[in-house]
């Protein structure tokens, strides 16, 4: 048995009920932002690479879109049918599990001679990072003091911002001076540091649970069909075709949520969806990161066609935003420790609608100061909204469920992402995605999350995210 001492526990290696003890912890956190950059990193790479890889294979450039289409359909699919296995096998274990897959699998990218093989590997590489990223928010905390839990998930947001905001550079720079297969490979050395520090992560007793096959099938399919069927509508493909695969996603939909509200451990978690202060963080979560891409894809189409700036100035008319969030997010996820986070939603929204009015009545001929300023001032309100509200879904959670909830939060962003990027396309396809109108539709949704937010400040919508949280004792943690 482990000493009882606290100092003796700390000395011997042997984590304490909440967090790991400061040595191991330092590691385990290295081991998690390593981790968090390669999925966004690889994520994010592969676009300056299209062109290039196009041209190498002989493919026409709309099929090579689907390398990327691919990975994020993969994740999306995944991420809460890989959370719930590793509830079974172990968050440490399925952690190390999808960062060994995707290492074997980037590998591989140096034998690509062709498109249908190289999207297999891309979907190899979509199956470890979504193993990884799974149980990153779980694994975080397991890591952290719960009242470090803040300060944690926005030193997260700072790696996902950092980590998007360097991917095009990287991957700029490889194809500078090496073949394409090396802009894959630059994830590589991520894969390995979080490997080599993940020997500190926590460890929780997996649960003794049969693992639902049969649910994750149907969560995948959902996902799958209904952004597929979606894309396929944007991309131009019949769209009658494309209408039967979304309404074939929804009724598998419909017939899964049935089936998981009856069962204990559900893979989506409809549990955790009950409870209103996570409801609620869901549903802003979602119109937040459908905003932000909305207006991020849209902008360097305004700024090009309608201001007549270079890609150059694009790029440095943008970066303010993911810059401010690197100084932002760490700041909120430490005030959400201490100030609720319906308060810091609400006020990072409020912000970001300012922002992005200011955004759509920009002035007719703009300098690079007058987007500049904006974008910062718009990255810092979606900076002070985020790290709360995700440190308010995996807080809310009970630890049984807290991989589930992480799951979630990933889940959420990407399916945020996704349809953020859907609704550009269709915006350009109808003529209206280059001008004042994507800000103003964001601004719309910004509305709907700050108003989520401060709903979370009613009395019974916070008891309902506190009381069978701290209420369930902590995991076994080795």
């Amino acid at each position: 048995m482990p000493p009882a001492d606290p100092i003796r526990r700390a000395a011997a290696g042997v984590p304490a009920a909440d967090g790991l003890p400061a040595p191991r912890r330092y590691a385990a956190i290295a081991a998690l932002c390593f981790g968090t950059a390669l999925v966004i990193i690889d994520g994010g790479v592969a676009n300056v690479a299209l062109p290039t890889i196009a041209r190498d294979l002989g493919v026409d450039s709309s099929a090579v879109v689907a390398i990327v289409t691919v990975y994020q359909l993969m994740l999306v699919m995944l991420l809460l049918p890989f959370a719930g296995l590793g509830e079974r096998i172990g968050l440490k274990r399925m952690y190390q599990l999808g960062q060994s897959i995707f290492t074997v699998a980037t590998l591989l990218c140096f034998f690509a001679k062709s498109l249908p093989f190289l999207l297999v590997v891309r979907a190899a590489q979509a199956i470890g990072a979504a193993g990884a990223l799974a149980v990153a928010s779980a694994l975080i905390r397991q890591t952290y003091p719960s009242a470090q839990l803040g300060r944690g998930l926005g030193i997260n947001s700072v790696v996902v911002s950092s980590s998007a905001a360097a991917a095009p550079t990287i991957g700029g720079l490889v194809l500078a001076v090496a073949p394409w297969p090396w802009v894959f490979a630059s994830a590589i050395p991520f894969a390995l540091a979080s490997l080599l520090f993940g020997r500190a992560l926590p460890d929780p007793a997996p649960r003794d649970r049969r693992f639902d096959v049969l649910g994750a099938v149907m969560c995948a399919a959902m996902f799958g069909l209904v952004i597929g069927g979606a894309e396929s509508a944007v991309h131009g493909d019949s769209p009658v075709v494309s209408a039967a695969i979304v309404l074939l996603g929804v009724a598998i939909g419909v017939i899964y949520v049935r089936r998981e509200r009856g069962t204990a451990d559900p893979i989506l978690p409809v549990d955790l969806l009950a409870r209103p202060v996570i409801a609620l963080s869901t549903i802003g979560g979602f119109t937040a990161f459908i905003a932000s891409m909305t207006l991020l894809l849209s902008t360097p189409f305004r700024l090009t066609h309608e201001y007549g700036f270079t890609a150059a100035e694009v790029g440095a008319a943008i970066a303010p935003w993911p810059l401010t969030n690197m100084i932002v997010a760490p700041l909120t996820g430490w005030l959400s420790d201490r100030v609720p986070a319906g308060l810091l939603g609400g006020i990072g929204m409020a912000i970001s609608i300012v922002a992005l009015v200011l955004i759509a009545l920009m002035p007719a001929d703009p300098s690079y100061f007058d987007v500049a300023w904006r974008m910062a001032l718009c990255g810092s309100g979606f900076g002070t909204f985020l790290p709360p509200n995700a440190r308010l879904i995996i807080g809310s959670a009970p630890r049984a469920r807290v991989a589930a909830a992480g799951g979630l939060v990933s889940t959420v962003r990407l399916v945020g992402q996704t349809t953020g990027a859907t609704l550009v396309a269709a915006l350009l396809a109808v003529g209206v995605g280059a001008g004042a109108v994507p800000p103003l539709v964001s601004a719309g949704l910004a509305l709907v999350a700050g108003a989520c937010s401060l709903a979370r400040l009613r009395p019974s919508v916070r008891e309902s995210g506190s009381s069978e949280a701290e209420a369930v004792p902590a995991a076994t943690v080795r």
